[in-house]
């Protein structure tokens, strides 16, 4: 059913996920001596005070999204709970190459200067977060699948 734990896992997995479309992945970077926010959507620097995008990334805010999406249709498969699980799987999967690709992006983005902790944006921390979230859920998953068997040997 819709209402069970994890469907609230994966939904928080999913607003993680799309949470990235928010928060900055690293902030105050000079590029060219000037500060720079680097996020999903693309570059964002302090133009004669103003936050200007310079730069959009329009394949990997694409990518964002299905990714997003991917535990909110995980979600809708509970009647099949080991497909639900094989999908939940798969998004796991998908995250973890979604944020190579992210960092590969920063990477480029700032070309030579180095990234201190300082600079890191709450953004990079979604990610590990959507996947704790899903693996809560496969848990959650796993837990009602024996629940269901277990019932069905009594009958």
């Amino acid at each position: 059913m819709i209402q069970r734990v994890q469907s609230i896992y994966l939904f928080l997995a999913s607003l993680a996920i799309f949470a990235l479309y928010l928060f900055t992945l690293a902030n105050n970077v000079y590029i060219n001596n000037i500060p720079t926010s680097i996020k999903v959507t693309g570059l964002i620097q302090d133009v004669n005070g103003q936050q200007q995008q310079i730069q959009s990334f329009v394949a990997l805010t694409a990518a964002t999204a299905v990714v997003g999406l991917l535990p909110l249709v995980t979600i809708f498969l509970f009647r099949n709970r080991k497909q639900q699980i094989v999908l939940a799987y798969i998004t796991i999967l998908v995250i973890i190459g979604h944020s190579f690709w992210v960092a590969q992006t920063v990477k480029g983005a700032v070309g030579s200067v180095t990234l201190n902790t300082s600079n890191f944006g709450i953004g990079l921390f979604l990610a590990p977060i959507a996947i704790l979230l899903t693996l809560l859920a496969i848990k959650a998953i796993k837990r009602d699948n024996a629940l269901v068997r277990s019932a069905d040997r009594l009958r």
